[in-house]
């Protein structure tokens, strides 16, 4: 890259960094930053110059990396608050996307925020994958199962009885990254069956640390992929999935698995496809339990 393009990015990063807070006036915060009772808290605005503060004293690599970041994830990273919560999984904040994917601050801060898994199975018990598509700021191009994300802090998500607000959340995702309405996912049909806590570098500068809650779901759905989130979707049965750790683990074909789910695989999946198959599902739910896979 020449020095031109290179001072052109990071001038281009620095006018992005600095435009949303110009003025009280012009400063436009998300619902998700908001109280449950719509109220702005201070901390937010905190939170808002934190990020840009952090942005802005990056170096000139990660400044030209976040000037080409996908405009669409860039968006979600600066908009996105998820919650902020300690190790027994009790809220003690929000951040921006952004600030908990920071490796930096993870590190630094011991930033944990929750978030949640989705298992798909259809009416033959085989499993919904997809590949996360090639502009996603961590764990790109890698095959996960079927939605992971993170409720936000908003009202509707925060919910804590019977993990209600993580299945809002997982709802919308759903629609979100594959298109699938709502009403092929009903809320009360997701079976929240554990948490855990775990934490993964995805490069030298994002990575996760999270606290999640592993949903199961027996539906058909229909499906309309979004690119800007997933490159590929597919149903595996229990030897297709096999054959894909296989080939992961080999290196064969460029295959990537995402952290997470590849911790889920090895210590809890194939247990509760059983179950699952059997109808027995009810007897390994523990939501009481987190467990620490750090």
């Amino acid at each position: 890259m020449s020095l031109t393009t290179a001072s052109a990015s990071l001038q281009f990063l620095r006018r992005f960094i600095a435009s949303p807070i110009t003025s009280h006036s012009s400063l436009r915060l998300p619902k998700s930053s908001l109280l449950p009772n719509n109220t702005l808290p201070v901390s937010s605005l905190r939170c808002r110059f934190r990020c840009y503060s952090a942005a802005s004293t990056t170096t000139m690599a990660d400044a030209i990396s976040d000037a080409n970041m996908d405009a669409v994830q860039r968006r979600l990273m600066f908009e996105d608050e998820c919650i902020l919560v300690d190790e027994n999984d009790h809220v003690v904040g929000h951040d921006t996307k952004y600030n908990c994917h920071l490796m930096e601050k993870i590190e630094a801060e011991n930033l944990l925020h929750r978030a949640f898994s989705v298992f798909i199975f259809n009416s033959k018990y085989e499993l919904l994958l997809q590949q996360r598509s090639a502009t996603k700021v961590t764990f790109p191009l890698v095959w996960t199962n079927t939605c992971c994300s993170h409720p936000l802090y908003r009202e509707s998500e925060l919910i804590e009885e019977n993990s209600l607000g993580v299945r809002n959340a997982a709802q919308r995702k759903l629609l979100d990254e594959l298109g699938i309405p709502g009403e092929d996912v009903p809320v009360d049909q997701f079976i929240p069956l554990g948490r855990i806590l775990y934490k993964a570098p995805s490069d030298g500068k994002w990575g996760e640390h999270e606290l999640d809650y592993l949903l199961f779901m027996v539906r058909e759905v229909n499906m309309k992929p979004n690119p800007d989130e997933v490159a590929e979707v597919k149903y595996v049965n229990r030897e297709q999935l096999k054959e894909l750790l296989r080939k992961a683990d080999a290196g064969e074909e460029g295959l990537k698995l995402s952290p997470w789910f590849r911790l889920v695989v090895d210590n809890f999946l194939f247990k509760w496809w059983d179950h699952l198959e059997k109808g027995t599902l009810k007897e390994v739910i523990d939501m009481k339990t987190i467990h620490k896979l750090t």
